[in-house]
């Protein structure tokens, strides 16, 4: 490698250290604003974010940028890794250019407006009160899913897939989600007439204090791994994982119920938090060292949540842990009765509390309904009409009011298209990656049945974890797997759970 190319290659490692600082920013006001931020502040956070975001997107698609990375490219002494991170330099840099600075600042301000009145209209079950400002973001989303689709050579659809999955799109996704809406319908049939055919099993009652469920769930975070001197447990309106490597934020909310609800949230965010605490130090301020991509994220809070969580190992161990914490006793409380109770199918109205035979379905509907909506054939005022009509569909459920149909999830409310596809792709990578992780050692599921999960987060740190963005997604599956992504190892992990009894 020439000198010059030496030369610009460090300095775009300086640059792009600064970004991810903005970015580690944005990220804490984020979950401020998620968990701590009074309502009335709403507008001035809108106001700090957008800021925040012209100043990167000014560094970023900037001219000198853009040419520091052509001459940094120009020699061929670059090692694997510097390699693999000027790759990922030069995909952002191309999805930051193919939008101008004011509508990239204009989406984010649209999008904290508009999150905020969802929170309104979700605590009231009511789309229309938030219904002008989705409008309002949903117009800008388009715009920029246009920009990038001429800038990029893309469909629009595919462009915004491409931000969050580099090399994803429609005719990638459209087989396995085919694939999936064929056999699972069938397969939720049978296994709900299989369980009202069993007797009746003890149920896990309630009520459960919060302060008890969220120290029973700082007990679980302590098992899978995760310290406190790097993490917290926060509640927020919509469960999820953020904050920085060394500083990881997972939030959940309780329901004094249902106690699993709010114990799955954190199980699946704490899968999310340490991946994020697993990616190479070395490159944690690189694009490199960033996550593989949204599906592959997705997965590993899946595969901690379902493959995990609600296995028959995890129940044997959790058992006396939670009569412990919650202060409960009973044969509902019992190690079978629990496994029972985390496999108990109902093809329920919220994804977030879904069924992992029915989870899937509840993804294939938000991606047909976000790509209908970026396309234009769907508007902002048919969503709920549509939403309902298609759970009838494939769930043969229909929601009785908003916050249980097309209010439920934030990430549309906050300008997030492109992204609902990682979470069946993660489902199924999560049975995959298991499944591999297990034929490599065996006695994975034995040390988890004793609390145990060392074994399975080191084949997850040196197949997963290590490798960050080093490869692309399809490269670091087949690497870990032996195979590229399919539904055959979901398909076979269902149908053993459900239909044969087996994990």
């Amino acid at each position: 490698m020439t000198a010059g190319a030496g030369d610009s290659y460090v300095r775009l490692v300086e640059r792009f250290r600064r970004l991810a600082h903005f970015r580690d920013a944005e990220a804490i006001l984020y979950w401020d604003r998620a968990v701590m931020m009074p309502p009335g502040a709403g507008e001035a956070r809108a106001a700090q974010l957008a800021a925040l975001d012209r100043v990167r997107h000014k560094i970023l698609a900037g001219e000198e940028t853009g040419a520091l990375i052509e001459a940094a490219g120009a020699g061929d002494e670059l090692g694997p890794w510097e390699a693999a991170n000027l790759r990922e330099m030069r995909h952002a840099w191309r999805h930051a250019t193919a939008i101008d600075e004011a509508l990239s600042a204009a989406l984010v301000t649209a999008g904290a407006r508009c999150e905020m009145v969802w929170r309104e209209a979700r605590a009231n079950c009511d789309f229309e009160t938030v219904r002008a400002e989705f409008a309002k973001l949903l117009k800008l989303v388009r715009e920029a899913a246009l920009a990038k689709a001429a800038a990029l050579g893309l469909d629009p659809y595919d462009a915004l897939l491409d931000a969050h999955d580099p090399g994803l799109d429609r005719a990638a996704i459209d087989p396995l989600f085919a694939e999936l809406s064929d056999f699972l319908p069938p397969l939720l049939e049978r296994v709900l007439a299989r369980q009202t055919a069993e007797k009746g099993i003890p149920t896990p009652g309630g009520p459960i204090p919060a302060e008890r469920q969220r120290a029973l769930g700082l007990r679980i975070m302590d098992v899978m791994g995760i310290d406190s001197a790097w993490a917290r447990l926060d509640t927020s309106a919509h469960p999820f994982c953020g904050g920085t490597p060394e500083d990881i934020r997972i939030t959940t909310r309780f329901d004094e119920r249902d106690f699993a609800s709010g114990l799955f949230a954190v199980v699946h965010e704490a899968g999310h938090a340490l991946y994020e605490r697993g990616l190479p130090e070395k490159w944690r301020d690189q694009p490199v060292g960033a996550a593989c991509g949204t599906s592959v994220h997705e997965s590993q809070s899946l595969l901690m949540e379902m493959m995990v969580g609600r296995s028959r190992a995890f129940a044997q161990f959790a058992a006396p842990l939670f009569r412990e914490v919650l202060g409960v006793a009973g044969p509902a409380w019992e190690a079978d009765a629990l496994y029972g109770a985390f496999t108990r199918i109902e093809a329920g109205l919220v994804r977030v509390e879904a069924d992992e035979v029915s989870y899937p379905l509840h993804v294939i509907l938000r991606y047909q309904l976000e790509a209908a909506m970026v396309a234009g054939t769907l508007e902002a005022a048919d969503l709920p009409g549509a939403w309902n009509e298609g759970m009838e569909r494939l769930l043969g459920r229909v929601p009785s009011h908003d916050g249980e149909g097309c209010l439920q999830d934030i990430h549309w409310y906050q300008g997030a298209f492109g992204y609902f596809p990682a979470y069946a792709i993660g489902a199924a990578l999560a049975a995959q990656f298991f499944a591999a992780a297990i034929r490599a050692d065996p006695e994975i599921e034995p040390a988890i049945g004793r609390g145990d999960l060392t074994r399975l987060s080191a084949w997850l740190a040196d197949n997963v974890r290590a490798k960050a963005s080093f490869a692309t997604p399809r490269e670091l599956v087949i690497a870990a797997t032996g195979k590229p992504l399919d539904a055959t190892d979901l398909r076979r992990h269902l149908e053993a759970r459900y239909l044969e009894g087996a994990t």
